[in-house]
């Protein structure tokens, strides 16, 4: 999460240490999370393959380990057989809604020369698993797993039902997801839930050796992509004219590069920036704590903008991505197009932002329409007592003084179907990330062997303890 980093660089204090022992799970439970995570890691299942070999380990673990065919239901997607779906409950008292983790078992691919060490072969070196899916998110998938496994083998029934779902398609777009399909089609097995929880990522971040912060997901921007686009005539190049298409467009995206969408803030990033705001000095923490209330105030905002991650998260983002353009070098073009790509700050409409882009690019001749389909999903306002619950595991596991925080990121996780079925979803992983060797989708992905543990433990932890109803 890129937003963490500028929070990192403010904390002068070092709240913890990574080399101290955290609590782990028992040797047993440990070796089933290794076992679960080698064999996911060792599947490539990426969108051309599918995740039915995915699903299929994980259904070979859980009823290796005490679940039955009435708990572990297999969910492949209707017309795409290959991107199988599984579906776990451990049944509760009845005192509440259950609460469900969605962990995606897709990933993206992998090319065998651009790595050391093989992308789908699960590897252990100086300290770490190496493998593609190790950091994003066969990491979590493995901590769900061992942690229903641990509290079946425990005998423990929750006060509301705990619901695992193992999705497919994450990574590929909003024309096919797992969550999407479970939510829509095969609400027998999800459709009584009241909360969710997305480990996508992980939530903890290190920078210099310590552990800084520990982030809570609650709101996400959408993702619109739109084209401009601008006609002409042609004509030979011998013969150049003023109304040249592509120089038509490339005045429309000056004019948008120029352009600054208004400022917003909402309940996350208000806290966001209060929390922050603690381990910052000067005008620094003066803004901070400006844009933790509201009204907003917009000269703050201007200052906190020009540092590239609280940009992002102060409004609405559109930047050009990809230009096309004329069909020969002798031939003025016909058309030209560009590629606009919109981060667009939750409660604002493809129509409303479509028009923004049209009255930034300020020539009425320049066409702007959507490129695709958008999912809009709202914020998770954060509860208090939910924000309170994981607070008390991780103080628990890490120590007291790490910030515990909400914040929206600028990118997308499987979360946004879940909040548009109207289900408040937080984004909570156990894993911790070091800011400097971020390598999920990169080269040489790769978890340190205890942070890998640590995961497994916390998501152990979490699960008795939103189950659990106070």
């Amino acid at each position: 999460m890129s937003i963490l980093a500028f929070a990192s660089m403010l904390c002068s204090a070092a709240p913890a240490n990574p080399s101290a022992q955290p609590p782990m799970p028992p040797a047993a439970n440990q070796k089933i999370a290794h076992d679960i995570y080698r064999d996911l890691v060792d599947i490539r299942s990426v969108h051309a393959i599918g995740t039915k070999g995915t699903a299929d380990v994980i259904v070979k673990y859980l009823k290796a380990n005490g679940f039955t065919d009435a708990e572990v239901h297999i969910a492949p997607e209707t017309h795409y057989p290959n991107q199988v779906n599984v579906v776990v409950r451990i049944k509760g008292k009845g005192k509440g809604k259950p609460v469900m983790w969605i962990g995606h078992m897709d990933v993206v691919d992998a090319r065998a020369q651009d790595w050391t060490l093989p992308p789908f072969k699960f590897t252990q070196k100086d300290g770490y698993f190496y493998g593609r899916g190790t950091a994003d998110m066969k990491d979590e998938d493995a901590a769900i797993a061992a942690s229903l496994i641990r509290l079946k083998k425990e005998g423990y029934v929750p006060d509301r039902d705990i619901v695992a779902a193992f999705t497919a398609d994450e990574e590929v777009g909003l024309e096919q997801d797992g969550p999407h399909f479970l939510l829509q089609h095969r609400k027998d097995l999800v459709g009584d839930v009241g909360l969710v929880m997305n480990p996508d990522g992980g939530s903890g971040e290190i920078k210099n050796g310590k552990r800084i912060d520990f982030a809570v997901e609650t709101v996400q921007k959408t993702y619109m992509t739109f084209l401009m686009k601008t006609r002409n005539k042609g004509g030979h190049s011998s013969e150049p004219r003023p109304d040249n298409a592509i120089y038509q467009l490339a005045g429309g995206l000056e004019n948008l590069n120029r352009y600054v969408f208004p400022y917003k803030t909402n309940a996350t990033t208000r806290a966001y920036f209060a929390s922050i705001a603690q381990g910052a000095t000067g005008q620094l923490k003066t803004d901070l704590l400006a844009l933790s209330k509201q009204p907003l105030d917009p000269a703050a905002a201007a200052r906190l903008a020009k540092d590239t991650p609280l940009n992002a998260i102060l409004h609405t983002t559109c930047v050009a991505t990809m230009l096309s353009a004329g069909v020969q070098e002798n031939a003025l073009p016909s058309s030209a197009t560009a590629t606009i790509q919109c981060r667009v700050y939750p409660g604002e409409s493809e129509e409303q932002t479509r028009a923004t882009l049209a009255k930034a690019a300020a020539d009425p001749a320049i066409e702007v329409s959507l490129k695709e389909p958008v999912q809009p999903a709202p914020e998770t306002v954060p509860d208090p007592k939910v924000m309170a619950q994981v607070a008390d595991v991780v103080h628990g596991m890490w120590g007291k003084d790490i910030p515990v925080m909400p914040v929206m990121v600028a990118g997308a996780s499987d979360s946004i179907f879940a909040r548009a079925a109207g289900i408040p979803s937080y984004g909570v992983g156990g894993g911790w990330n070091d800011i400097d060797d971020i390598r999920m989708h990169g080269r040489d992905e790769r978890n340190k062997i205890g942070n890998f543990y640590q995961t497994v433990e916390f998501t152990y932890r979490l699960m008795k303890k939103l189950s659990t109803v106070q």
